[in-house]
């Protein structure tokens, strides 16, 4: 056994230690996107069962405030990828600037879903009007309270701006990017 295995086996993270950031925020990654997973295929299995109550519950979300959305949650994870790279550069004033960045875009994407789920609950639609809105409700709440968590996140490292903690913050954040971009047409577009 060389010496690199022996390392690497003592470590006990293995294949982690090559991700970036902090290796226990790959294990809540991970962990994270099997809660996702599982949610997104009972919403899938349930379409199939009804799948006219689907259509109809479909029909009634607003996919132009989710495709906006969409939009600045991917614009977000943008700022986050160029904060990283500022940090590895040892840049820490432009690696808080894409902190402040995906952290204002993040607050934006929150804004907009809450003015669609108020929009929705003023046409009366709410967890209990039908199986899909139970499971969207859920879903995208699920996911917002992911978005806030992010936020936090980023919050909480962008003092220090260091590498490890800029690449741990934005991993996560990418989760909350990578998730919404399959859920958007998920919900929203597939038929």
């Amino acid at each position: 056994m060389s010496t690199a295995e022996c390392e690497q086996q003592e470590s006990g993270w293995g294949i982690l230690e090559d991700l970036p950031g902090d290796p226990m925020i790959w294990v809540l990654i991970f962990s994270e996107l099997v809660a996702f997973g599982l949610f997104l295929g009972a919403f899938s299995v349930t379409r199939v069962i009804h799948p006219a109550l689907f259509a109809a519950g479909q029909s009634a979300l607003d996919s132009n405030l989710a495709g906006l959305n969409t939009v600045v949650l991917v614009t977000s994870g943008w700022a986050a990828a160029k904060a990283t790279k500022a940090a590895r550069a040892g840049d820490r004033p432009m690696a808080r600037y894409g902190i402040f960045g995906a952290m204002a875009l993040g607050g934006l994407f929150i804004v907009i879903k809450l003015a669609e789920y108020a929009d929705e609950i003023g046409r009366g639609v709410g967890l209990e009007t039908s199986p899909f809105f139970t499971l969207y409700f859920l879903l995208t709440g699920f996911h917002l309270l992911h978005v806030g968590l992010g936020i936090v996140i980023l919050a909480v490292v962008c003092r220090r701006a260091g590498i490890s903690g800029v690449e741990t913050a934005t991993a996560f954040w990418h989760m909350v990017d990578l998730v919404w971009i399959v859920m958007f047409p998920v919900l929203y577009l597939v038929k």
